[in-house]
């Protein structure tokens, strides 16, 4: 097989299908670099990263050995989508999603101080981590000012009266604001934070 650099996904791919067993290598070492580190940024961790990688080709070489694949020219996006899936099915296969009652509180930040997590939760504890400081985002300034506080800095309400230069009850309305805003957004972009 000459010059590979210049030979195409569609052609590799039609060239494995027919045989051709190094059509797949040279499509697997072109792209991994690529899906893994996609893989990697959903599961923060290198063994679970490299199992689902794994999957994603099985599944893929299942695919292309039935003759299901139909992508013409987009193999990488349809690769893309195949791990995206798999890493969704990782998380629900474990039951890894956190599970959160309203009892009034709003108990997520319960999960995010656990300190005592094991490798599975903080993978969810990072995820969950990292979706709700984005949509802390979307909060009026004053909320998110004494949610950020409360939450991250861990001042009391007195320093965040003392801070924000209003009273305690001042801050205690912002938070509780805050909390229920929050669920608002959470429900308006259909975050799943249960099983």
């Amino acid at each position: 097989m000459k010059n590979v650099t210049n030979t195409t996904d569609a052609v590799l791919v039609n060239q494995y299908i027919n045989g051709q067993e190094n059509a797949l290598s040279i499509l697997i070492e072109r792209h991994k670099q690529r899906i893994y580190s996609f893989i990697y940024s959903k599961v923060f961790d290198r063994d679970v990263s490299e199992d689902i990688f794994q999957d994603t080709f099985i599944k893929v070489i299942k695919t292309l050995k039935k003759g299901k694949y139909n992508e013409e020219g987009k193999f990488l996006p349809w690769v893309m989508r195949i791990a995206h899936n798999l890493v969704i099915d990782h998380f629900r296969k474990n039951n890894r999603m956190p599970k959160f009652e309203d009892n009034g509180e709003f108990s997520i930040f319960s999960v995010l101080s656990d300190n005592d997590l094991n490798a599975e939760k903080r993978i969810i504890k990072d995820q969950v981590e990292s979706d709700i400081r984005r949509l802390i985002t979307e909060l009026p300034e004053d909320q998110r000012e004494v949610l950020v506080m409360r939450m991250y800095k861990d001042m009391s309400f007195k320093e965040i009266s003392e801070k924000t230069g209003v009273s305690i009850n001042t801050a205690l309305g912002r938070m509780r604001y805050a909390l229920i805003n929050l669920r608002k957004v959470i429900e308006k972009h259909n975050i799943v934070l249960v099983n």
